[in-house]
């Protein structure tokens, strides 16, 4: 490490003691913050795993009911039936912030307008389908959420890191060798500063007597 170099004065000591401790509360809180971030990561690591899971069951659930659906009904008359589907969906986003570091918030609603065609005409599977669908929307949003999240957890978590060993390593080991080196020279100075007004007292008490 490299001690700055400052004039050995009690001020520049003074400034540099409060800079230390101002180095030091600052490294306590980046440090706890990124402990924070990092146990948020982990638990929506742990989520997304989860969702992602779930959303690939509930898709190929919902595509085994369309494939029923269209073996029940026919291609030609889901067509007709897809075209009265009465749903209205809509996806809302909002925020969250996590020690600064804002998170995606998906919220997806549907509109339901039935009954979409006649009973006669159509299959419960097509109801199934559309069900199923709807879940798996809605699970696709939720997990945009969780990934987008973990990317922009891990990006402030990289940039905390390099602030806390920017100050463990480097600007709090210099702050703390300059504050010893002016130490230990104001020291010495008042040392010899002693010394000299003890040899000037005695030359002028010998030249009085």
């Amino acid at each position: 490490m490299a001690a700055r170099n400052v004039a050995p004065t009690k001020t520049n000591l003074l400034n540099l003691r409060q800079e230390l401790s101002f180095a030091r509360l600052g490294h306590e809180l980046l440090d706890q913050k990124r402990n924070i971030l990092v146990n948020e990561l982990l638990s929506i690591v742990d989520q997304a795993e989860d969702f992602e899971s779930r959303t690939r069951q509930a898709l190929r659930t919902a595509y085994d009911h369309l494939t029923e659906a269209i073996l029940r009904t026919g291609t030609v008359r889901l067509q007709q039936v897809s075209g009265a589907v009465g749903v209205e969906a809509e996806i809302r986003l909002e925020q969250r912030r996590v020690m600064g570091v804002r998170l995606p918030v998906v919220e997806t609603t549907f509109t339901d307008h039935p009954p979409y065609v006649s009973l006669t005409r159509t299959s419960v599977w097509v109801d199934a389908a559309i069900i199923r669908f709807k879940e798996t929307l809605e699970l696709i949003g939720r997990l945009s959420e969780l990934k987008i999240s973990i990317v922009r957890l891990a990006s402030e978590v990289k940039k905390t890191i390099r602030k806390v060993n920017a100050l463990e390593k480097i600007a709090i080991p210099d702050l703390e060798e300059t504050v010893s080196m002016i130490g230990e020279r104001i020291e010495e100075n008042e040392r010899e500063m002693f010394v000299l007004m003890k040899m000037v007292k005695s030359r002028l008490e010998a030249k009085e007597g």
